[in-house]
């Protein structure tokens, strides 16, 4: 570097002179060629500061511009022969070249940085007022590119080495990149990087990758692939970083990008998405789906493949009868794990939420009436069971999502949908009343040591179930009058029946092993509080005191005795009650838990209710076909039998058949809605 220092006052300059200019030039010459051959320099730096700033105030500042110009161009031509000597070129690998090369090039800089700084006045002054002058440090570049990388061999050899070294890289093997950085900023430097490197090594990239998303795409499995794919592109962007000039990102990513991806975007989802989907892999469809939003067209291919899944799999569940006892739950299982997907791997992306929602329905009214059909009795036992299989709050939630699924069908009938959410409307004022009655207790004079909750359900809503009368302990009796009492007084002119099928019960029991709570259903509780009165009891006496019918009570009796958590003994053991068995109460019994439910065996669903379940659908809908009838005649006037057909079929959103059809054409015929024509009894004609 050079310390700047202010010319010299007017009284101290010597007189110019021929020689005194030509003998500082020489000691100028000499300096700059010390530099050039990095030997000592034999003059002060601020001396030779000084001599240049005393030159161009003598004003032969253009002589001084070229004889220095001439000096550097000289020095570069000569280096020029390190790199042509033939046999020497050859016998250097192209590693060493890359590093002579370089060697030169940061000699060349320095060398260019020291000159500048002694010439810095000339720079300052006389360079800057003229613009069509290149500085000191653009002619050092400027002479470097036309004498030495300029020339085709040398250049060839220079960017065939760098390409080398990538590729090595690239395979997997440690390179010097801070060579590399150096001789790219070279190119960079002297402006030739994209005409002379650039676009050969995005050649090269893309015919690598291409070679290698061919080869991998058969070798590998997909989520295997697509962690490579995301290594590679991490890989590029370190190149970017490490030593590739910034100017390249976007066509090198872009190339990586096409051929790893957009060249195999339907082999991979046809090969994986499957795969990722069933086996829940979220940390892959994550991946999958930030891969994809990079490609063109990445994202529609990926939704379509998405949609198709969701049906495929989706229609399985639907039209598989075998499966039709699990087919609710399996449904919402199925929605929460594409709900997931869609959130945490997509992004929560609006285009595949909406994509989900279109493929429910699509194979949700595959088969007729069943959805709808399991979907009623389902939500009939959630509700049935209560807080016995869940919490309030996790009820409330299983309902909830019932109800998404319930809304994907196509209209099951007004009167289907409004007794549905009549079901949810009780649950939630019945919630309201047990608040109002726990508050009722607290002010009553003798508090019951039974802590009673009561659902309140609207007759015409629910399924109807069988009136059953049992024998209920004095207090449970005595409970329920208070409750009558406190409802009655604030809904006069009401009935309340109440239901023990569907009575549950939380108990506390006594064993060797120590207390524990029995969640059973209404029937099992009056069976066990028996045992607080005796010690062994037969069927036959268990049955006159409870007043349980027959058949219920062997289920119950064979659910306390026979199942998992045998909290009675039977004599004579066996997995079926029969009349004459005998029941004591089991004090060994253990468990690891403190809270023991205890599954009431269900009575199997007969195919008389089946029917029924199914008939009442379709009453549900004859009145959406008959208004569709009336709605087309009366914009038509006459419209024959067929055309009639047609256009129901295009109207109504749930599936029918055309003798259903039929019928209730017949019946709006009987009812003066329309009429037969009385020549073609196949046309109709609308009555106003």
């Amino acid at each position: 570097s050079s310390t700047h220092m202010s010319p010299l006052p007017r009284a101290y300059r010597p007189k110019l002179a021929e020689n005194y200019t030509e003998d500082t030039w020489l000691k100028l010459r000499d300096a700059v060629g010390a530099i050039q051959n990095s030997t000592s320099i034999k003059y002060n730096l601020e001396e030779l500061y000084q001599a240049v700033e005393n030159l161009c105030s003598y004003k032969v500042s253009p002589t001084l511009y070229k004889q220095l110009r001439q000096v550097c161009e000289d020095h570069v031509q000569a280096q020029i022969h390190q790199f042509r000597e033939y046999p020497f070129l050859c016998s250097l690998d192209n590693l060493s070249f890359l590093k002579r090369m370089n060697r030169c090039w940061q000699d060349h800089c320095r060398q260019t940085i020291m000159i500048r700084s002694i010439f810095l006045f000339l720079d300052r002054t006389y360079v800057l007022q003229n613009s069509l002058l290149p500085s000191i440090w653009d002619t050092g570049l400027e002479l470097f590119r036309t004498h030495i990388v300029s020339d085709s061999a040398v250049q060839k050899r220079t960017v065939e080495g760098i390409l080398e070294q990538i590729e090595l890289e690239r395979n997997g093997e440690t390179v010097d990149r801070s060579l590399l950085r150096s001789l790219l900023g070279m190119l960079s430097d002297l402006q030739v990087y994209k005409d002379s490197f650039e676009e050969r090594f995005l050649t090269e990239t893309n015919r690598l990758y291409a070679a290698e998303g061919q080869h991998l795409m058969q070798e590998r499995d997909v989520p295997e692939y697509l962690h490579h794919v995301a290594r590679r592109l991490e890989e590029e962007n370190d190149r970017i970083v490490s030593y590739l000039d910034q100017s390249t990102q976007k066509r090198l990513i872009s190339c990586v990008e096409k051929q790893l991806l957009e060249e195999h975007m339907t082999a991979i989802l046809q090969k994986g998405l499957s795969t990722l989907l069933d086996e829940n892999r979220v940390t892959e469809l994550t991946l999958l789906y930030q891969l994809f939003s990079k490609v063109k067209g990445g994202l529609p291919t990926l939704l379509q493949f998405w949609r198709d899944y969701i049906k495929s799999f989706g229609g399985e569940i639907v039209c598989t009868p075998e499966k039709d006892k699990d087919m609710v739950q399996d449904l919402l299982d199925f929605k929460d794990k594409m709900d997931n997907v869609a959130q945490s791997c997509f992004a929560r992306n609006e285009s595949f939420i909406n994509a989900m929602k279109e493929a429910f329905e699509t194979f949700i009214n595959k088969r007729p009436n069943k959805p709808a059909e399991l979907i009623a009795k389902y939500v009939d036992s959630k509700l049935r069971a209560g807080n016995k299989e869940a919490t309030e709050e996790e009820l409330e939630r299983i309902l909830d999502k019932i109800m998404i699924i319930f809304r994907f069908i196509h209209e099951c009938g007004a009167a289907f949908t409004s007794k549905l959410e009549g079901m949810f409307k009780d649950m939630e004022l019945s919630k309201d009343i047990m608040i109002q009655f726990k508050q009722y207790m607290q002010n009553q004079s003798e508090p019951s040591n039974i802590e009673l909750t009561v659902n309140i359900l609207t007759m015409g809503y629910w399924p109807s179930y069988t009136p059953m009368e049992v024998h209920l302990p004095t207090e449970m009796v005595k409970l329920q009058e208070v409750f009558k009492l406190f409802y009655l007084g604030k809904h006069s002119g009401r009935k309340l029946q109440w239901q023990p099928t569907l009575g549950h019960a939380v108990l506390k029991a006594e064993f060797k092993e120590g207390k524990k709570e029995l969640q059973v259903s209404l029937f099992q509780t009056l069976v066990l509080l028996m045992f607080n009165e005796g010690e062994e009891f037969s069927m036959e006496e268990i049955r006159a005191a409870t007043g349980i019918e027959e058949g219920e009570l062997k289920r119950t009796l064979q659910s306390l005795a026979c199942g998992k958590a045998r909290v009675l003994n039977k004599n004579p053991r066996g997995k079926d009650v029969e009349d004459g068995d005998r029941f004591n109460f089991n004090n060994d019994f253990k468990h690891k838990l403190f809270r023991i439910k205890i599954n009431q065996i269900q009575m199997k669903e007969t195919v008389e209710e089946q029917v029924s379940t199914t008939e009442r659908v379709f009453q549900d809908r004859q009145y959406q076909i008959d208004a569709a009838v009336v709605r087309i005649m009366k914009m038509r006037k006459t419209l024959s039998h067929n055309l009639l057909v047609s256009e129901l079929y295009n109207q109504l959103k749930f599936p029918v058949k055309p003798g259903d059809l039929k019928k209730r054409i017949e019946s709006l015929i009987d009812r003066d809605y329309m009429e037969r024509d009385k020549e073609t009894p196949n046309q109709y004609h609308y009555v106003a």
